[in-house]
């Protein structure tokens, strides 16, 4: 039960966040939306083994950028956007360290790149009719850092990490999506709910890499031809 306590928790304040706490007064609906990240963090330091690499060291600071990035947004979008970019940074170097690059893991690259040339050139094309140009290169910047992440999560192999990356990618995809080009119904639900789900499945890797970290090396050992 005591393990399953700070995803409980998770969940609930992240439901509170959504469908209960009002958009005014700003103070605590910005209080509210960070709660479900802390306890994130909290649950993704717990999933630390005792020794962690520096790998999984580099996400837990992601975590925080995107903590930070939670708040900043509520206030300034390109303060929000440069934190999230500083977070992604930081995954996509741990992924990069936990990376098992494989031909079919490295395929990945077509339809992530696919993706985002898609998705970004209609953002692009909506902020420059809406002669929005000073969000164009950031907007362009943190699409590329995004999918790269991404890719580097699919490098890992860890389904969780996998999963984790692609729910961000599509949570960012509704934001700017309903922000910049037309209105999606239910957006607030759909980006909140999948931006959640997304950093709980990567904190939970922590918890599977520190398994195949902590595990130790198997050796056969060849006596007598047999295989121990």
């Amino acid at each position: 039960m005591k393990k399953l306590l700070i995803p409980f928790l998770i969940g609930l304040m992240a439901f509170l966040y959504i469908f209960i706490i009002p958009d005014e007064p700003l103070s605590v609906k910005v209080t509210f939306k960070l709660i479900p990240m802390v306890l994130i963090i909290i649950y993704a330091f717990r999933n630390l083994p005792p020794s962690p690499t520096p790998a999984m060291r580099l996400v837990m600071i992601g975590l925080f950028f995107c903590m930070l990035g939670d708040g900043f947004i509520a206030v300034s979008f390109v303060a929000g956007l440069g934190a999230f970019l500083v977070g992604h940074l930081f995954y996509l170097s741990g992924f990069l360290k936990l990376s098992q690059n494989t031909k079919g893991r490295v395929a990945a690259i077509s339809p992530i790149g696919l993706y985002s040339l898609i998705i970004g050139s209609r953002l692009i094309a909506s902020l420059t009719e809406k002669e929005e140009h000073a969000l164009v290169w950031p907007v362009i910047a943190y699409m590329m850092v995004i999918s790269i992440m991404a890719l580097s999560a699919i490098l890992t192999g860890n389904r969780l990490a996998i999963a984790g990356s692609l729910l961000f990618v599509i949570s960012d995809s509704i934001l700017s999506w309903n922000m910049f080009v037309t209105d999606i119904v239910y957006s607030d639900v759909l980006i909140m709910t999948t931006y959640y789900a997304a950093q709980f499945l990567i904190a939970s890797s922590l918890a599977t890499f520190g398994k195949l970290a902590g595990a130790p090396a198997v050796i056969p050992v060849i006596k007598s031809g047999k295989t121990f």
